[in-house]
């Protein structure tokens, strides 16, 4: 039996994306393998997002390049944000890549197949229509618009995932049910711009229309979504996350910068202050939610001061999570090309680890609050001998057992803290 093996670096997409593939190749008749060097077909599902991602890809072809002279008969294919519509460069410097595939572009990958003989088909699920199927794990990635239209000037995506387009409405639903038939616990419903969903769609259905028929599935416990615009998350999306049990209390709302002349130089269509009263607005309407946040450093020409803006907004709005990146200019985008990269790495790194030392503080504090509580934490697997799941708010969550706890929800019991993750003993299954 012909073995695959996948490759993935970057964001849930295209985690979600490498799912997806692997069904494809299972259905085709490959086993999956547990290396580079015991694969007949490798996929790597690029990132280009930030200059650190984009060395790694290039770091693990030169890799392949060197196994394909090994084993001239390995088949090389290569998708993610490193693919775009002109891929000549891609090809020239790499000629031992079989296939170059935009993302999500899977009738191409089909075609290719065909014509090596691979009989891969073509379906809606990205699991094996069989009924001894079981669910690798009970939380399943489903992208539902792909592309975005905003052009954030430091932004590469919108040049290699293209225009935003969404997928129907009813096709979504129709995987949901499947998925919950079969275990899937948990969705989380996967865009660049997740707001902007159904806008291109007759009717125009929008995300909160989506909400409210995936919480009528049965079976189904958990809903979740990423990520969001600031500028077109709507008050009718938080009304209904606010209505809806099925729908998590956590929500991921990039802020990127907390200087309005930053914000104005990265496209970003919104103010500090518009910024902070949705913030306001959001936890006004859903009292319980965490939020997670975007911050880069070092945008070009950001100043001392303006960087302590950005400082001072994390401290006024206690972020639960704040994922943190230090400008990367990417070739092709506005910023590269109006801007020069004029924030020195040292700089960069210092105030990369001013706002982790802020917000490891902040976090710790929010986190020792749960001590002694009891939370429902959704059991998503094993490390390292314990069992692990998150809760609602999306908070890591370890407890030690014997029993067997995978797709189950728990109710546990907090009795250790700390930044990042939450330990506990586990008191009973919540039906």
């Amino acid at each position: 039996m012909p073995r695959y093996f996948i490759w993935t670096i970057g964001c849930q997409m295209n985690k979600a994306e490498s799912q997806q593939i692997a069904g494809y190749l299972d259905s085709a008749g490959y086993q999956a393998a547990t290396s580079f060097s015991h694969a007949d077909l490798v996929v790597l599902n690029t990132c280009v997002v930030r200059k650190s991602a984009e060395n790694k890809v290039l770091g693990t072809l030169n890799l392949l390049k060197g196994l394909k002279n090994e084993h001239p008969n390995l088949q090389i294919l290569v998708t993610g944000c490193l693919v775009n519509s002109d891929s000549q460069e891609v090809k020239r410097r790499f000629p031992h890549v079989d296939l170059l595939f935009k993302p999500g572009d899977y009738p191409e990958l089909i075609a290719w197949g065909q014509k090596q003989g691979i009989l891969i088909e073509q379906r809606l699920l990205r699991y094996p229509r069989n009924d001894g199927w079981i669910a690798p794990s009970p939380c399943a990635l489903i992208p539902i618009i792909q592309g975005c239209d905003n052009f954030c000037s430091y932004c590469i995506v919108p040049y290699r995932r293209g225009r935003e387009v969404s997928r129907p409405l009813e096709e979504i639903v129709c995987e949901v049910e499947e998925l919950a038939r079969r275990g899937i616990k948990e969705v989380t419903l996967l865009g660049q711009n997740v707001d902007s969903y159904g806008h291109d769609l007759p009717g125009h259905p929008d995300l909160a229309d989506l909400l409210n028929e995936l919480s009528s599935i049965d079976n189904l416990a958990r809903i979740r979504f990423l990520t969001n615009h600031p500028k077109d998350i709507s008050l009718k999306l938080i009304e209904t996350m606010a209505s809806l049990s099925k729908v998590c209390e956590h929500l991921e709302l990039p802020v990127q910068s907390g200087d309005n002349d930053i914000l104005k130089a990265m496209r970003r269509g919104y103010s500090v202050e518009q910024y902070r009263e949705l913030v306001h607005t959001v936890r006004r309407k859903v009292p319980q939610i965490s939020l997670s946040t975007d911050i880069i450093v070092g945008f070009p020409g950001e100043t001392e001061e303006q960087f302590e803006h950005s400082l001072s907004l994390a401290q006024e709005m206690k972020f639960d999570v704040v994922h943190l990146a230090a400008y990367s200019p990417r070739s092709g985008t506005i910023a590269w090309q109006e801007y020069q990269d004029n924030i020195p790495a040292e700089v960069k790194k210092e105030r990369l680890n001013k706002i982790e030392e802020l917000q490891t503080a902040i976090a710790s504090k929010i986190n020792s609050h749960l001590q002694g509580k009891q939370v429902e934490v959704l059991v998503e697997g094993r490390k390292k001998g314990k069992w692990f799941g998150r809760t609602r708010s999306n908070k890591l969550v370890f407890f030690e057992d014997a029993g067997d706890w995978l797709g189950q929800l728990a109710r546990v019991r907090i009795e250790k803290t700390s930044p990042w993750s939450l330990g506990g003993e586990v008191k009973k299954i919540i039906n």
